[in-house]
């Protein structure tokens, strides 16, 4: 099991290395991911547009025009799904 636990140099301890919870609208997707340290734990969010490229599906955290209102819609439930972590739901 990766735990990435680097506390002892003063990093954030993670329990693993997957997103907590996602969000996909089409091909636009954020990542949740779940840190801690000592008794605090906070959410970072990492967002990415998919596509392909011939037969091979890839990554891109560029956005174009048409990506745009899908990307803030992934974003406001990401932050909608944190708040609602944060107070307890």
């Amino acid at each position: 099991m990766n735990t990435n636990r680097q506390s002892q140099q003063g990093k954030p301890q993670t329990q693993n290395n997957k997103p907590v919870h996602s969000v996909r609208i089409g091909t636009v997707k954020a990542a949740i991911w779940e840190n801690r340290s000592g008794e605090s734990t906070w959410y970072n969010v990492t967002v990415s547009r998919s596509y392909k490229d011939g037969d091979q599906w890839k990554n891109s955290d560029n956005f174009g025009r048409d990506d745009l209102l899908p990307l803030a819609k992934v974003v406001d439930l990401a932050h909608t799904w944190i708040c609602e972590r944060q107070a307890g739901g």
